[in-house]
């Protein structure tokens, strides 16, 4: 059995905040009055949303690849290798750590299924044969919408509805360009494992124009609920996508990458307590 350390390590700390912040959004947007922040709900799946959550994303993805991970620099530096032998344990603690919160949701917050079935289909499926999504190019970033369910289902448990279809479609396309975007440093690696992705088959330029498109619809399309807001998120990583263009011609734009969970923070802070403050105060 590995040490605990292991687990945590493929959970990819760093990330959490991909599934904890739309958690957040979504409980600031659906809240109706501030004792909804801090109900017992709440705080629970606010947990589901760290550690158990983010450990059957990532682990799951490790579990399947194996082949394209063992030759990628990125897993010996920056990340964790999931060897065949590591599988069976990873998959006990995913179970350990995601079925209780699953039954929790059963009676504490049933009007939430719909969001929690989806975002474990996504998750599931975008590693996992028979789909196994992101060995399917752009198919492959359409499956990304799973890290807007966490919000989807905070909203859906303070409201009992779905967001508008509006806002979903613009947290979609938000999703797609960051999975195209962080797909960029793993080409020569999936290439090398004959892996295609959406990066592989528009090279890094490409996937750049292709973020680019979809940061830009989908600041569009939030714009009527955030205004000026969603302007300055575009301008701020339409600034990152330029930027990268820069280190993409010399094969260096794993240094941008490495920035990029802490732009993605940053604009999920900023997106909160917009919605936040202009709901109670």
């Amino acid at each position: 059995m590995p040490e605990p350390a292991f687990f945590l390590q493929v959970s990819r700390i760093r990330f959490w905040i991909y599934l904890f912040g739309p958690y957040l959004i979504g409980i600031a947007a659906g809240a109706v009055e501030e004792s909804d922040v801090y109900m017992f709900a709440s705080v629970l799946f606010g947990i589901y949303f760290t550690m158990p959550a983010n450990i059957l994303v990532y682990g799951i993805n490790d579990i399947f690849d194996y082949e394209t991970d063992r030759i990628n620099a990125k897993k010996a530096e920056y990340e964790m290798l999931v060897r065949p032998g590591d599988r069976s344990s990873l998959i006990s603690v995913i179970i350990l750590l995601n079925l209780p919160f699953w039954i929790a949701a059963f009676f504490l917050a049933p009007r939430t299924l719909p969001a929690l079935g989806l975002f474990l289909f996504f998750s599931i499926f975008y590693s996992a044969p028979p789909i196994r999504a992101k060995t399917k190019p752009f198919l492959d970033s359409i499956f990304n919408v799973l890290y807007i369910f966490p919000g989807v289902f905070s909203y859906q448990m303070l409201t009992g509805e779905f967001p508008p279809l509006r806002i979903i479609v613009a947290g979609g396309f938000w999703t797609m360009a960051m999975h195209a975007y962080s797909a960029i440093p793993d080409i020569k690696a999936d290439r090398e494992a004959s892996l295609q992705t959406v990066a592989t088959v528009l090279g890094a330029g490409g996937t750049l124009v292709f973020c680019l498109i979809f940061y830009t619809a989908s600041a569009a399309l939030a714009f009527p609920e955030l205004g000026a807001f969603s302007a300055i998120f575009a301008a701020v990583f339409t600034a990152m996508i330029f930027v990268s263009f820069k280190f993409s011609r010399t094969d260096q734009i794993f240094k941008v990458y490495k920035a990029f969970p802490i732009v993605n923070a940053g604009a999920g802070f900023v997106l909160f307590w917009i919605i936040a403050l202009n709901k109670f105060l």
